[in-house]
Order: C-alpha cells, then sequence, then structure tokens
C-alpha cells in the first residue's frame, strides 16, 4: 500500500493539488520532488556563469551593430528561461526517486560552484538561500502548482491557433491603438514602474473576472463534494471509474462518506482551473505583442519614431543590457499585449463555444479528480483504522 500510496501523492502533485494530501505527505521525499525546480535553477545558473565568461564580469551596452560577443550574450540571455522551462520538464518526467534525488544533489552543489567563481560568498550564501527557498515552497505545496503552471503553459501552446482565431477582433483593434501617435506618446512619456503598475491593474481586473466564472460553473460540483449540499456528490460514475482503470486509485473503494472536501481543497481546484484558462490567454497575449514587437522594428524608421514620439532615442535597457530596440515600442507591445489578454478574457468567460471546448474537460477532469481524491481519503483513513486496531491488539495481548 506504501507503493500505491505514494503514487498517488504524485498523481496528485503533477496536477498541481497538493492541498488534497495529508499534512504529512507533504513533507515525505522532499528532496527528490524538489529536483525540478533545483534543475531549472541550475540552469539559470550555468546561463550566468557562460555570461560572466564571455564578458568577464564587465557591463554590456550595445549600441549600434552587435559584435560577435555581444551577439552571443543575447543568444544566451534569450535561451535562458526557455533552458530552464525544458530543464525542469524534462527532471518531472522522471519517475525514479532515486534519479531526481541524484539531479537535485548535482544541482545544488553546481550551484554552489557558480556562486563561487561568479561571486564569491555573497552569491554562494545568496544561492543557499534560494536552495532553502525552494525546499520551503515544495514543502508547502507551492513547487507542485509551479511545475503544474509551467507545463500546463507548454500545453497550451498546441492550442494557440484556436485562439488566436477568436482575437482576430482584438487585434483589428489594437492595430488601430498601435498606429495612434497620442498612445505612442504616453508610451514614450511612461514610466516603467508606472506602466508596470497599469499592466498589472488590467491583468488583475481578467484574472478577477475568470476566476469569478470560473468559480460560479464549479461551485455546485465543489459544495456538494464539501457536502454542502443535500444531494451529495456521487463518486460512482462508470466514466470515471473507467478513466481511473490506470491510475494509482484502480484497486481503491470508492467511499462517497469520505471527509468533505476543505475550504483550502475548494480553493486550490478553482486556482487551478482558473489558471489553466489564464495560461492559455496568456500564451495568446504573449503571441499577440510578439506580432507587434517585430512589426515595430520593420515600420519604425528614425524619422517615424520621432514624428510618433518626438525623440530619437532607440535604445532600451533590459535587465542590465542596452539593446538596439526603441524603449517606447518595448512599452507598446506590453501595452497591447495586457488589452488582448483582456478582451480574450472577458471573452472566454461568456463564449458559450470556448466553454464547450476548453473549460468542458477542464470541468471533466475536475470530477475524475475529485473521486481520486475521495478514494485516497478513504484509503487514508482505512490505513490509520487498521493502525490503531494493530495497537489496541498489541497492548491487549501485553
Amino acid at each position: 500500500m506504501e507503493v500505491s500510496s505514494a503514487a498517488a501523492e504524485g498523481w496528485f502533485l503533477e496536477r498541481g493539488l497538493p492541498s488534497v494530501l495529508t499534512r504529512g505527505s507533504r513533507w515525505r521525499r522532499l528532496w527528490s520532488r524538489s529536483a525540478p525546480m533545483l534543475a531549472a535553477y541550475g540552469a539559470l545558473q550555468a546561463c550566468a556563469l557562460a555570461l560572466y565568461l564571455v564578458t568577464g564580469g564587465h557591463d554590456v551596452e550595445i549600441t549600434g551593430e552587435p559584435s560577435t560577443s555581444e551577439v552571443v550574450v543575447l543568444t544566451i540571455v534569450g535561451l535562458a528561461l526557455p533552458l530552464m522551462a525544458v530543464t525542469g520538464w524534462l527532471v518531472s518526467r522522471s519517475r525514479s526517486g532515486r534519479t531526481r534525488a541524484i539531479v537535485a544533489t548535482v544541482a545544488a552543489i553546481f550551484v554552489g560552484c557558480v556562486g563561487t567563481i561568479v561571486g564569491g560568498l555573497t552569491d554562494v550564501a545568496q544561492n543557499a538561500a534560494v536552495v532553502a527557498a525552494v525546499l520551503i515552497l515544495t514543502a508547502c505545496g507551492i513547487g507542485s502548482v509551479v511545475g503544474w503552471a509551467v507545463r500546463t503553459m507548454l500545453s497550451h501552446l498546441a492550442t494557440v491557433g484556436a485562439l488566436a482565431v477568436r482575437a482576430l477582433p482584438v487585434v483589428l483593434l489594437t492595430a488601430l491603438v498601435f498606429f495612434n501617435s497620442y498612445v505612442w506618446i504616453m508610451a514614450t512619456t511612461i514610466s516603467g514602474n508606472r506602466l508596470a503598475l497599469a499592466i498589472a491593474f488590467l491583468l488583475s481586473i481578467a484574472a478577477a473576472f475568470v476566476v469569478s466564472a470560473t468559480g460560479e460553473r464549479v461551485r455546485p460540483m465543489l459544495r456538494a463534494a464539501a457536502g454542502q449540499r443535500e444531494d451529495p456528490f456521487d463518486p460512482k460514475d462508470p466514466k470515471d471509474t473507467e478513466r481511473l482503470a490506470h491510475t494509482p486509485f484502480a484497486t481503491m473503494l470508492d467511499t462517497p462518506d469520505c471527509a468533505p472536501l476543505k475550504r483550502s481543497e475548494r480553493l486550490n481546484v478553482v486556482f487551478v482551473l482558473a489558471t489553466s484558462q489564464l495560461a492559455q490567454i496568456l500564451v495568446v497575449a504573449v503571441v499577440t505583442a510578439t506580432i507587434y514587437l517585430i512589426l515595430g522594428l520593420i515600420v519604425l524608421t528614425p524619422s517615424l519614431l520621432n514624428e510618433w514620439t518626438h525623440t530619437y532615442t532607440s535604445t532600451a535597457t533590459v535587465l542590465g543590457f542596452t539593446l538596439p530596440v526603441p524603449d517606447s515600442l518595448i512599452h507598446m507591445t506590453l501595452f497591447l499585449g495586457a488589452l488582448t489578454f483582456m478582451y480574450i478574457s472577458a471573452r472566454a468567460a461568456g463564449d458559450a463555444e470556448y466553454r464547450a471546448t476548453f473549460l468542458d474537460p477542464l470541468i471533466d477532469d475536475l470530477r475524475m479528480t475529485l473521486v481520486a481524491r475521495n478514494r485516497y481519503r478513504g484509503a487514508v483513513a482505512a490505513i490509520g483504522c487498521e493502525t490503531a486496531d494493530e495497537v489496541d491488539a498489541t497492548q491487549g495481548s501485553d
């Protein structure tokens, strides 16, 4: 039963549902479970080491045509995040706890060595703090949610086409915004902090809209599973049993009278559903912003830039690097990406075809997950009762 219990716990963690596990289960196999995040951080440190070796620890300022070393620096910076995601994903595919533990150990040692080479004891202490934070976040269940979110983001790349077709009206609308000189003046004069606040404000409104709509859709099911309705949640659906046939819950019994969903579990479920939708929408918004960034690089000549922004500044500083891209163009593409995100979020919440295509399959998976949760909780409770009976029998024989 210990093996199937570990497999069941891993099944929930892969789906970003750590709240389903018992408190003790979330602290088991902590080092091996932290391997994907530690490996991803190790990949980031590998990029930092490569930058240090190329630049010698000096600042890089790109003006005009970039040199060979500057092209290498830009390539490393551009590949850092994809490399982190791919590394974490590859490690997460491993089912061997021993392999994961070895990867986590190697990553931690490598991070310490990079810190020693690049920054000395200060960087070593900083990297040690990051490793400790990863362990704590993994124990709290946040690591599984982050890993699930990354996998969801990558899987949603296949749905970009379907969502982008629905975003065509907002692309046409934002095209008018893109060629509006007054908006370009705003993009030029606004500071980075104010732009970040504006984008965060727009994204928070859109996210609240999606979360509210998702909560309304799943509230009846969650209330039934939480024991707050007269018609209890019935796990004996043949379809759910068939879908769980090749999972760790296949041999576990249905327990409709197990402990109802806790508030943290309900919040976790709504968060997973809402985040899955927001990840889809975010991918489309990023693609739209990238299109406008490329379009701006094509059409923005120095004279046109001066006409729209009243400045000839054609460089921007990103993460300490000076890039040959107008700062106003970056601000504009970020703003258009936020507008796209808002529009698609509002459209997705009220579009019946979108719900049938994207949301209803997620709700079906939710129902299967609740059935698996009931079986898991029932099995854990049964093990507890058997242990108590064995203790009582031992004490009685004494």
